[in-house]
């Protein structure tokens, strides 16, 4: 499993994972992995806040990008599916960053989204796997759709 290293002055470096297939790979391994799209592990530190609610949370807010165990088609197609529904935080704001880690769940945002306490940074997510997860998701799944009448969905 890729892991984060010190340097000398002791800022943590990360490895880059390049590849849909490794991410899904560790994605469906022993251990839950986690995205956030931030600045990073040196910026965030170890608790989220609520901003709406002016709140601090009692974890970091992360997505998992396991698949869930009624997931039928390709992990694959879900990981990209759960990089691609996130990355827009990175579009809007070009100092985020995709990067994974590991943590243990301790509740969760107002989203719903898992908070994690003792976050450990793992790997960035490098460009080459955000466009593999880009066109994935585009050409396999289809984005947008909502079940809504609007989009032809719904009943």
């Amino acid at each position: 499993m890729p892991g984060a290293t010190a340097t000398a002055s002791g800022v943590p470096t990360m490895k880059v994972i390049d590849d849909l297939d490794d991410l899904t790979e560790l994605a469906t391994g022993p251990v839950e992995v986690f995205v956030r799209f931030s600045q990073g592990p040196d910026h965030d530190g170890e608790t989220s806040r609520d901003y709406e609610a002016d709140v601090e949370l009692p974890g970091l807010s992360v997505a998992s990008v396991r698949p869930e165990p009624w997931w039928n088609r390709p992990p694959e197609e879900w990981v990209a599916r759960r990089i691609c529904q996130y990355a827009d935080r990175a579009e809007r704001d070009e100092r985020r960053r995709a990067w994974l880690l590991t943590g243990r769940v301790v509740g969760r945002g107002p989203d719903y989204e898992p908070l994690i306490a003792q976050p450990c940074p793992l790997a960035w997510l490098g460009p080459a796997l955000l466009a593999q997860a880009r066109r994935c998701y585009e050409e396999r799944l289809r984005p947008g759709r909502d079940g809504t009448p609007a989009d032809g969905g719904g009943q």
